[in-house]
């Protein structure tokens, strides 16, 4: 027997390879498909099934592409409604993978397609389940993605309670749980940075599994929800209906453009320039109008909350080398439209004399001076639950989530400073005020990781809770 969990740490996601006897089985797959395909043939094994715990919110799934270039059948739970060929399981019906057997727990409440999946060894023991989105190592999967007619977050919420109560937590404790995201989704709200954990070891910890009741289960569970990115319902109407094939999506966006093509395409177009490089990097010098993202952040979930529509198209400015890999990472979220990349990245731009935009980028100890001479307008873009549990006395709670709302009220004869927890978010939000119009805004650098060693006023700490806005 062979479970690998596969995770990518940009998407805060997990798909599982499963073998035994010649025969293998994918749960929750990504997008690009190539890496199951490869472990599958390096190991001699026929994917005989793709199971799929629920319509994915956060990410493009690759099950149609996968099926179509390995053969296997793909599994849904009870109530799945596809447009493509699709096995709709009954709860309770098992499948075989060489020796080990795999059973179909329905379990409703984070969406009502939602199905566990558990994994019996070919001793016809219990050893682990795949539980998607319905149980997170430290939470549980959010009730308010599917609501719908009089079906309420609430509604969804005792569902939840109900499928984790009948069906989860009478398992062994030693059972393993292997859950479809970890610490950084927006899936849930206060998630482990470990990726799996026993059963048992979740029924003490977990607070949503410590409940004592149904009614204390629904509160705790809807308290504090965000709501969810823009792109999380356009993902599951995309893995519904099936998707373009990631081979034709590469073949469109690994367009090498020269600086003059680049420019004209972008004219031309109307494409929004995405500049992946580190942040720090891009405020030293830019191409005027692009919105840097960096690729080595939570680059996906990013571009999926920020950019509404899934058509936009796209161009890119990366690091040598990086365009593919920045393409594939806009597919996992639905973003195929990239039409073409600089060559040679920013530096070529440069070579050739076109013209750059920078952004001011400033020490902790500088801001303290500015803050220390004059009124300052500082925007902090953190969640709000960063925000709520300690900040500066004087800056302005702005969340980078919400950019689109509250951009009504900026000035743009005035001058701001930006900072998040670290730097990466302000660079995003330092961008695209600069894009549309704000010249004097200024980033600083290391955040309120770095801000917290100056002698600059913080409101008291505030411990979050289990239920913490993240």
């Amino acid at each position: 027997m062979k479970i690998e969990q596969i995770y990518t740490g940009c998407l805060a996601e997990a798909a599982y390879y499963i073998e035994s006897n010649g025969e293998a089985a994918i749960i929750d797959p990504l997008r690009e498909v190539s890496t199951y395909l490869k472990k599958a043939e390096k190991a001699s094994a026929n994917i005989k099934y793709i199971f799929e715990t629920h319509f994915h919110a956060d990410f493009v799934s690759g099950h149609v592409d996968l099926a179509e270039k390995s053969g296997a059948k793909i599994i849904y739970g009870p109530t799945a409604k596809t447009s493509f060929d699709s096995h709709i399981a009954k709860d309770g019906e098992q499948f075989k993978i060489g020796a080990l057997t795999i059973t179909v727990l329905y379990t409703p409440g984070h969406t009502l397609e939602s199905t566990t999946y558990l994994l019996t060894d070919e001793n016809g023991k219990d050893h682990c389940i795949f539980s998607g989105d319905t149980l997170f190592i430290g939470d549980v999967g959010r009730p308010d993605l599917a609501q719908k007619g009089n079906l309420t977050m609430e509604d969804l919420a005792g569902m939840l309670y109900d499928s984790l109560n009948e069906k989860i937590k009478p398992l062994a404790d030693d059972v393993i749980v292997y859950p479809a995201h970890g610490a950084g989704s927006a899936c849930g709200k206060s998630m482990s940075k470990e990726t799996f954990d026993s059963l048992g070891h979740q029924k003490l910890v977990n607070y949503a599994l410590k409940a004592q009741t149904k009614e204390q289960f629904i509160r705790e569970v809807t308290d504090g929800i965000m709501p969810p990115p823009q792109y999380f319902a356009k993902n599951a109407a995309i893995n519904k209906g099936g998707v373009e094939s990631i081979d034709d999506v590469y073949e469109k966006g690994l367009n090498a453009l020269t600086p003059q093509a680049f420019e004209d395409t972008a004219n031309q177009t109307g494409a929004i320039m995405l500049d992946t490089r580190d942040p720090q990097l891009f405020a030293k010098g830019f191409i005027p109008n692009s919105i840097n993202i960096g690729l080595n952040g939570q680059f996906a979930p990013w571009v999926g909350a920020l950019i509404t529509d899934l058509q936009q198209p796209i161009l890119l400015i990366t690091d040598e080398g990086k365009a593919e890999e920045t393409i594939t990472r806009l597919t996992r979220v639905g973003y195929d439209s990239t039409i073409g990349y600089l060559d040679g990245g920013f530096e070529r731009w440069t070579d050739a004399g076109k013209e750059i935009d920078t952004i001011e980028s400033i020490s902790v100890e500088a801001f303290e001076e500015a803050a220390n001479t004059g009124e300052v307008i500082a925007l902090d873009v953190r969640k709000p639950g960063e925000y709520e549990s300690e900040h500066l006395d004087f800056t302005l709670s702005r969340p980078l989530d919400f950019i689109n709302d509250w951009m009504g009220e900026i000035d743009p004869k005035a001058t701001y400073y930006v900072h998040c927890a670290g730097g990466y978010r302000s660079m995003i939000a330092a961008s695209i005020l600069k894009s549309r119009g704000v010249e004097n805004v200024v980033d600083i650098a290391g955040g309120y990781g770095a801000i917290k060693n100056t002698g600059l006023k913080r409101t008291d700490f505030a411990c979050p809770s289990k239920a913490m806005k993240v």
